[in-house]
Formats: structure tokens, C-alpha cells, sequence
């Protein structure tokens, strides 16, 4: 008997995903092998931020499948219906999640960046105004403690083990948390207060640990309006402070004491307004000679490069096309090249799968600095591309993306994290999407949804931040 149409497309569809499924499982173990052969630990971790259901998604690099998801809400810590995240069997919009009543969750997950030695992930909650710290190899958000309430609850009512740390309050819209190249403090930048709180990391640990949620502050500078993000000089004298308000960048000598704190002093003020008339930097970063440190301008759908030292000179600026809308940068160099990445907000037709998808751009960097400029993209295989990090050996890159994967899709309905293959920088391979998928809670399942920060950490080695 033959089969309805819609019933045979239908059932075609559902073969193809999951023979998609197979082969991205197969390539996954068979690189498995490849990857663990570049450490001898075994513990490697990517970390993303999910600044919409508040959730940090943990993904194991050796097989490319979510190993955990941190949980940042305070849904069900307790068994009465307005700690509950879903209620009388509805769940909420993202709006009335985090405004229910009691809620003491994040709000709005954001910012990420690894200590030096790898140790710590700090994690900016923009509508908390508030940092947690989360221990990398445990994956322990620190502070958490357990939840009082079990022994008390109804036995036919689950709640989480663990009550939420409310982390440290830092000021109003933390946006980006930066490590200082000696790991002692935390750069935190307030974009709603126009200033950088700057907070001492042992003390931070130890408030956390007493739970406390303020003390570990060591100071309040002062800069330019809406500052988005900090980036430190190779040397870790120099501190570049970037706006999403102002076309400025304010450039400070750390000026450490005898006990390595710093003691920042304003040394330049960059003008940007040349390039850059929306006034809009969201991310930054020194290349891995530390000669130069990269602007991207979301608005004006360019980067611009600058010496990092003396001057402080321009040296080009490269043109990405119209509504590209830069989001991360990073650089991989290895021994077959060495190349930018810059990731697109934009979201595109044209790739060859026919979904829609967000590109990269590719930019050679052994060209002389005045010569630099797009020399290819490739799709990300994701939408609306943003956080971006490569593995210590340069030899993997992982994508986030901010909004969800379409119907009829492999990873329909989900966000994901796409990984390619860039042993050769100049000709990344895709390697497989990772759906991000949903944490457990007792009373639901929240989806796990907007990613902004992505980075790959290696416990106990040196980051990027080093």
C-alpha cells in the first residue's frame, strides 16, 4: 500500500535527520581520537553563554555534544508555585520568567572570559548587575550552596539540590569581565555607569565562599560612556577600554603595585569618529604577538587595527560590506597560515544546504598591514553569529549563535554552537552543529537559547587572558 504524500515526505524527512545525526556522531568520534592526541588531559571545555535563559551550556570538545548545562536561574528551589519555573503546567515568556515573584536568578548571562591559568570562568549577568565565578575543571558555580529547603519540601515536589549564589554585585550593566594578564583582578566594565569596577580575585573567591555579595571591589574608574570591554597588552601594562556609546577608545596604564594591583592612570584617548559615526565597538582583542589589537565597529560593518604601543597608530581599516555587522574576533595561527576571523550578525541565503546562515569573514594576516582586507567568508552554519575561540593548538574553531536554527532543519527550533576544522586557517572545514538543547528542571524544561560568549578553556594551561 503506498503511503500518503504527506506522510511519505514526513517520514523521508525524518530519515534524512537522522542520517544527519549519524554521520555528525560519526565525525564527531572519529576526530575524537584526532583532538585528544593535542592534550594529555582530557579535560578540556567550551563554555557558552545563553543570555536568554540565563544558562551557561558546557561542550565537550572530544566528542562535540553538550556535556552539562550550568544552570544561573533559581527556578525551583523551592516547592511553592512563585519559585516554580513552570506553574499549573505553563511556561513562562522569557519576560515573566525572570521577573517572577522571589526570583533571584541572572538576568541576562552575557560576558565571559577564562583566568590566566584556566582555572576560573567569570560571568557578567547584565540585568543583575552582578559576576559570578565558576570553577572550570568542576564546572561549580562558586557560592552555590546546598539547597535548605530539600528536607522540608513536599516529597512529591523536586527541588534543585543547590541554592544560587546571587554572585557579586559589581554595578550597573556589567557587559564584559576581562582577567588581568597576572590573574589578580577582574576588569568588569559597567556600561550603564560610564565606569570600570575593578575586583580582586582572591577576595572574590573568598566572599563567594562566605557568601557574601560585596567586598571584593578593590576600586571604581572612571571612563568613557558606555564602555563595552577592556583588553590588556601582551606585557599587562596597558589596559585598551572600548564604547558602545562613544567613538572613542581610552587607553590606561595599569601601573601595578608592589603586590601586582593595578593603580590605573589615563595615558591616550583614541579618536574613531573617522571611522566609526554610530559609535558602536562591542569587542576587541590583541593579536597573539600582542602588536596589535583589533577593533570591530557593529555598525559601520568594518574592523579597524591599531599599534599597540608607542603612538598608538592606526593601521588599516578593513571593510566588511554593507550590514555585515561585526559581532567577535578571533585569530588562529598555526603552521599552514595565519588568519582573522570576524563573525557576521548578518543572517544569509546563499549557502549551499540552502538555510539560512550567518558567514564568516576571513582575513589573511601575512599580508603587510596596509594591504589587509576580506579575502574570503565562509557560512557559520549557524544564525546570527557572534562568540568565536579556537583550542590552544589553533587547529579547531567554535561558533556561537544568537538565535535559533529554522523549521524543517537538522537543529530546528534549537541554538547552536558549530565547530569547523581549521587545521588549515585559509580553508576551514565545517565540521558538525551542536544543538545546545534544554536544561532539566524539576518542574520543566528550559531551552537553552541566545548564545553570546563562547570560549574554548583548557584547564591549568595559559589562556588567552595570560
Amino acid at each position: 500500500m503506498s503511503l500518503p504524500r504527506r506522510a511519505f515526505i514526513i517520514g523521508t524527512t525524518a530519515l534524512t535527520l537522522s542520517t544527519v545525526g549519524a554521520i555528525t556522531l560519526m565525525r564527531s568520534q572519529s576526530n575524537a581520537q584526532s583532538i585528544r592526541s593535542l592534550t594529555d588531559s582530557g579535560k578540556d571545555r567550551v563554555f557558552i553563554c545563553n543570555e536568554d535563559s540565563n544558562t551557561v551550556s558546557v561542550i565537550n570538545p572530544y566528542t562535540n555534544q553538550v556535556d552539562q548545562t550550568i544552570n544561573l536561574t533559581s527556578f525551583d528551589e523551592d516547592f511553592r508555585p512563585p519559585f516554580r519555573f513552570v506553574t499549573g503546567g505553563v511556561m513562562p515568556t522569557h519576560g515573566a520568567m525572570v521577573s517572577k515573584p522571589l526570583y533571584h536568578g541572572a538576568i541576562h548571562i552575557h560576558g565571559s572570559a577564562p583566568s590566566p591559568d584556566s582555572r576560573l570562568l567569570a560571568v557578567t549577568g547584565r540585568g543583575t548587575s552582578n559576576l559570578y565565578l565558576i570553577d572550570v575543571e568542576s564546572r561549580q558555580v562558586l557560592g552555590n550552596k546546598p539547597n535548605p529547603l530539600i528536607q522540608k519540601a513536599n516529597t512529591e515536589v523536586e527541588v534543585n539540590p543547590e541554592w544560587l549564589s546571587s554572585g557579586l554585585l559589581v554595578g550597573r550593566e556589567p557587559h564584559e569581565p576581562t582577567f588581568t594578564r597576572n590573574g589578580k583582578e577582574i576588569w568588569v566594565m559597567l556600561r550603564g555607569e560610564n565606569r570600570i569596577a575593578i575586583v580582586d580575585v582572591r577576595a572574590a573567591v573568598t566572599m563567594l565562599q562566605q557568601g557574601a555579595r560585596v567586598g571584593a571591589v578593590r576600586q571604581f574608574v572612571d571612563t568613557l560612556e558606555g564602555p563595552a570591554q577592556a583588553w590588556f597588552s601582551r606585557d599587562g601594562r596597558t589596559a585598551f577600554v572600548i564604547s558602545q556609546k562613544v567613538a572613542m577608545v581610552d587607553v590606561f596604564e595599569v601601573n601595578r603595585d608592589p603586590n601586582g594591583f593595578s593603580r590605573p592612570t589615563r595615558k591616550a584617548r583614541l579618536d574613531l569618529s573617522k571611522i566609526d559615526r554610530y559609535s558602536f565597538v562591542p569587542f576587541q582583542k590583541t593579536t597573539p604577538d600582542g602588536q596589535e589589537i583589533w577593533f570591530s565597529h557593529k555598525l559601520a560593518d568594518c574592523l579597524s587595527v591599531w599599534e599597540t604601543q608607542g603612538s598608538y597608530r592606526m593601521l588599516n581599516q578593513i571593510e566588511l560590506g554593507n550590514r555585515a555587522r561585526p559581532n567577535h574576533i578571533e585569530f588562529v595561527e598555526n603552521a599552514q597560515g595565519k588568519v582573522a576571523y570576524a563573525t557576521y550578525a548578518r543572517v544569509d541565503d546563499r549557502n549551499s544546504g540552502g538555510i539560512a546562515s550567518s558567514q564568516v569573514a576571513m582575513i589573511d594576516r601575512t599580508a603587510s598591514s596596509n594591504q589587509r582586507r576580506v579575502n574570503d567568508t565562509f557560512f557559520s552554519h549557524g544564525r546570527e553569529a557572534h562568540g568565536l575561540w579556537t583550542n590552544p593548538e589553533n587547529t579547531r574553531l567554535y561558533i556561537a549563535h544568537e538565535q535559533d536554527e529554522l523549521p524543517e532543519t537538522p537543529s530546528a527550533g534549537q541554538t547552536v554552537c558549530t565547530v569547523f576544522d581549521v587545521s588549515n586557517p585559509i580553508k576551514p572545514v565545517f565540521m558538525t552543529q551542536i544543538p545546545l538543547g534544554e536544561l532539566a528542571l524539576p518542574s520543566g524544561k528550559l531551552r537553552n537559547k541566545k548564545s553570546i560568549n563562547l570560549v574554548y578553556v583548557r584547564p591549568g594551561a595559559r589562556s588567552q587572558t595570560a
